[in-house]
């Protein structure tokens, strides 16, 4: 297989353990070039240990990685000429400038002076930053640090990304622009996986791969995933929400409950059934109830009920077959 061959990411009973700790348990997925994967799961569930991984950070402790048809665990050096990787706590350097730090890494990927300045004004405009290219790093807000991260991980024009929750702790209109300069990356050709913690982000991308307890279960597409959930949907708007919350963990028919803004999102068997007995046990407690009715499941709700059932032992749903 050659670079130009076969998937991005290919991945194969890909395991670490950390003295006895596994972080990642039996990983096999395979990403096809030009996709936008999302990386789902709680604090703990092994994204960051994944991401490091697949970019050659730290070593597996047993499975196989294949980037860009290179295996890394044979030819690491060759495989990061084709990768990007931008970590949680990207390491810019606050003393130098926005030129600087650009520069800087571009001595690191070894990237040929000859191609530097073009590479850098169309990085610069492509991500807005072209006015600031003189200012220093730590003058920057968030979000302008984030577009300079991500400019000084393409330097060297990757064919794969990788990115570790790259819009945490940014502001939403930044956010915004982040994913617009993510989507425009992607239709040149890039091929994206990023860690994600914000449901939203995930809808975005071709692909969710949701990771449990350094294991993975599921990686299929928004739509199908959402139709793996094991019952229906009830949204509820109740008051107190304290008390209407302990009435629903209670309930028999409640397979899980999730509270979103001002209301609840909850799972039942059926929903038609299940509607008027909740209604019921909630006015019975004195719970004012301004709404429920069913609604189609969001990507949190199937989220919520994938790991609630895995937490109870219960066998995922069938998917469709990913690699």
């Amino acid at each position: 297989m050659t670079p130009t061959e076969g998937p991005a990411i290919l991945v194969r009973g890909l395991t670490r353990r950390f003295g006895g700790r596994t972080a990642v348990q039996d990983l096999s997925f395979e990403i096809a070039r030009g996709e936008i994967v999302a990386l789902l799961g709680p604090d703990g569930a092994g994204k960051t240990t994944t991401l490091r991984l697949l970019c050659g950070a730290i070593p597996p402790t047993s499975g196989t990685i294949i980037v860009a048809g290179i295996d890394l665990t044979r030819d690491p050096e060759r495989v990061r000429v084709h990768l990007g990787y931008m970590p949680q706590r990207f390491s810019l350097y606050g003393d130098l400038t926005v030129q600087e730090n650009l520069n800087f890494y571009a001595d690191l990927y070894a990237v040929p002076r000859a191609a530097r300045e073009s590479r850098s004004r169309r990085l610069f405009e492509f991500s807005g930053l072209t006015e600031f290219r003189n200012r220093l790093a730590q003058q920057l807000s968030g979000g302008m640090k984030q577009k300079l991260a991500l400019a000084c991980t393409l330097i060297h024009e990757p064919d794969v990304l990788l990115l570790d929750e790259p819009t945490a702790g940014v502001d939403p209109v930044s956010r915004r622009e982040f994913w617009r300069i993510l989507y425009e990356l992607n239709r040149g050709g890039v091929t994206i996986l990023v860690s994600t913690t914000y449901m939203d982000e995930a809808e975005r991308c071709t692909t969710v791969g949701l990771l449990f307890g350094g294991q993975l279960i599921s990686i299929e597409d928004p739509g199908a995933m959402k139709r793996r959930i094991r019952g229906e949907v009830v949204e509820l708007v109740a008051e107190p929400r304290a008390a209407a919350r302990r009435i629903l963990q209670r309930a028999p028919e409640v397979l899980s409950e999730t509270v979103i803004g001002d209301r609840f999102h909850i799972v039942v068997a059926d929903a038609a059934g299940a509607i008027p007995i909740l209604t019921r046990r909630l006015t019975d407690e004195a719970i004012e109830v301004g709404r429920i009715a069913q609604i189609p499941p969001s990507l949190e709700d199937v989220f919520v009920s994938m790991i609630t059932e895995r937490r109870a032992g219960t066998p995922p749903a069938p998917e469709t077959a990913r690699g």
